[in-house]
């Protein structure tokens, strides 16, 4: 699809997790204390984290993201020997208060003052949503924080995509739909949403159904590709 596939799109909806907010950054703030296991434990933590969440979504056994996130992060301390309670503490401490990526603040900020709805749709408890965009002072740009928390399933369901088209009462293919995850862009493409990969770390593409309406390496870039809504 051509670069100006999104721009008639009246809103724009953020993943959160690796898209907003740098998951990284959780780790990397206790370093120190970590030590030489850091990147081990960091990227373990983030794939059982999502491993965990299709895994129950499969088994239908769902725990909110809190308690996956605390259960993947046990997982990552034991495989790499870290198995702390006081280290534990911190690190989920630290999920409250995500550092997000360099370009997020402006970009939003642009997308605000253009009169774009935005919006979080994540598979992120919504105390943690709201934490951490507290902290980075995005909270009040976005008109929603959707999680799913009441569905009680996980992206890439179909349903969690459902959540934004009710909640922002607009049509499926009115929707830009921007993740750092090609599963999930794989997940809303299906949906019927447009796509924004935002690809920073080059990762090649996944072998599902649907590709991203466009690849991006940070989230700034959606910006010329977009226009203004029309006023009524």
């Amino acid at each position: 699809m051509s670069d100006n596939a999104l721009s008639s799109c009246r809103a724009f909806v953020f993943d959160a997790y690796g898209t907003l907010f740098d998951v990284g950054s959780a780790v990397a703030k206790l370093r120190d204390s970590v030590g030489d296991e850091a990147e081990r434990l960091s990227a373990t933590w983030r794939q059982k984290q999502l491993e965990y969440t299709w895994l129950r979504s499969l088994m239908g056994e769902f725990a909110d993201f809190w308690t996956v996130t605390g259960d993947a992060l046990d997982y990552a301390l034991d495989q790499t020997g870290k198995k702390d309670p006081v280290l534990r503490a911190k690190l989920m401490e630290t999920y409250l208060s995500l550092d997000t990526f360099p370009e997020v603040v402006e970009t939003l900020n642009t997308l605000k003052a253009q009169g774009h709805k935005l919006a979080i749709l994540s598979n992120g408890a919504r105390h943690m949503l709201i934490s951490a965009a507290k902290s980075s002072g995005i909270l009040t740009l976005f008109d929603q924080i959707i999680c799913v928390d009441d569905l009680k399933t996980y992206k890439p369901h179909p349903d969690v995509y459902q959540l934004a088209v009710d909640k922002l009462e607009l049509e499926p293919a009115e929707i830009s739909f921007q993740s750092s995850n090609g599963w999930d862009i794989a997940g809303a493409g299906h949906f019927g949403f447009k796509t924004a990969w935002i690809n920073r770390t080059k990762q090649p593409k996944e072998r599902l159904s649907h590709e991203a309406d466009v690849v991006l390496g940070a989230l700034d870039e959606l910006l010329p590709l977009i226009t203004a809504p029309k006023t009524a």
